[in-house]
């Protein structure tokens, strides 16, 4: 009779996912997560920890992501092996070209500061755009309504920031496709007097003049400069931010007009992209300025110069018009978006 002998029994132990170290970078702050996938039709990724930083803070983008992980490490403590940043700009060898970064950003850098095997670069408002599709409608402010079925139109997704992102959401495919687009360089086109009149102020001291000298943050700021020269006033104000609050309160009158123009050459452009790219979907505007204007966008011209588009107005009539939070969303499309949507990948 054989000997028995007692075999050490060993544990079958499923691999932990590692978290996705993802980004999404703009020119005035960096929203950066550590997320892990789950299965869930509406919330692809589960938020592990979450950062903003302020860029000009710091020396380097690499600097921002090795300061979070170190901060959570206790969320990756084997570390990371995918980074995905969503940012604004393209790749360019090593490096991504963005005039408005406070500075450089060098892939290698990124990897070597991280220790991610993976590094998937991609536009930012391709991301908020992927996102769009799992973004919750009652977390919104309606700006239009619509009407009919948007549950399978293509989906305008744009924002003013330090520039003009856009992008569209194209349903449809197992896997929705998203259209990166610099549409926000369209040249401007006035839609009255008085904004022709600032047109001639810009061309000024620029070649071209596209939308986002206006519809962007540095632009609300030009064109406080602009009308204050026009109406033989001093520019008191120096920042973005100092516009919109004044124009909001209505303390400074050319910040009132300058918000004013700006919400009405925004609700213009606004319906430029819908027919353009058939956004029966509807369109989300994001970005980091607008969340702060709802109640003024409410009330301003950007109504009225939306459906001023003469035979096309039945069909905006049609299209949604949402302001979203761009919270999480460019962080969350940065670390979703499947292969085949990505724009730049760099392994």
């Amino acid at each position: 009779m054989g000997q028995w002998v007692n075999q050490p029994v060993v544990a079958q132990i499923a691999p932990v996912p590692r978290p996705v170290l993802a980004a999404d970078v703009g020119g005035t702050h960096a929203r950066v997560a550590l997320v892990v996938s789950q299965v869930h039709p509406r919330k692809p990724v589960r938020v592990l920890a979450e950062g903003r930083y302020t860029g000009a803070d710091w020396s380097s983008l690499t600097a921002i992501l090795q300061h979070f992980l170190a901060a959570n490490v206790q969320m990756a403590p084997l570390g990371i092996e995918r980074c995905a940043i969503a940012i604004a700009g393209y790749v360019l060898g090593d490096a991504v070209a963005n005039s408005n970064l406070p500075w450089p950003v060098s892939l290698s850098d990124i990897r070597a500061g991280t220790g991610a095997q993976t590094l998937d670069v991609i536009n930012d408002f391709e991301a908020v755009a992927y996102a769009s599709q799992f973004v919750d409608r009652e977390q919104t402010t309606t700006l239009l309504p619509g009407a009919g079925d948007h549950a399978h139109g293509p989906i305008v997704v744009m924002g003013p920031g330090t520039g003009l992102g856009s992008a569209v959401l194209l349903p449809g495919a197992a896997n929705a496709q998203v259209l990166a687009t610099e549409a926000g360089q369209i040249a401007l086109a006035p839609g009255d007097e008085r904004e022709v009149a600032i047109l001639r102020v810009l061309a000024r001291t620029r070649p071209y003049v596209s939308v986002e000298s206006i519809v962007s943050g540095p632009g609300l700021l030009a064109t406080y400069g602009a009308i204050a020269e026009l109406d033989g006033h001093a520019a008191a104000l120096a920042t973005p931010d100092a516009v919109s609050a004044a124009g909001i309160s209505g303390s400074d009158p050319s910040a009132r007009s300058a918000l004013e123009v700006f919400c009405a050459v925004l609700g213009g452009f606004t319906a430029d992209l819908a027919m353009l790219y058939g956004a029966t979907g509807g369109v989300f505007l994001a970005g980091g300025i607008l969340p702060n204007l709802c109640d003024f966008l409410l009330t301003s011209r950007f109504r009225e110069r939306f459906f001023n588009k003469g035979v096309m107005r039945p069909f905006l009539e049609r299209v949604p018009v949402r302001v979203v939070e761009h919270g999480q969303l460019g962080v969350v499309g940065a670390a979703t978006m499947h292969a085949g949507a990505r724009v730049g990948a760099a392994h």
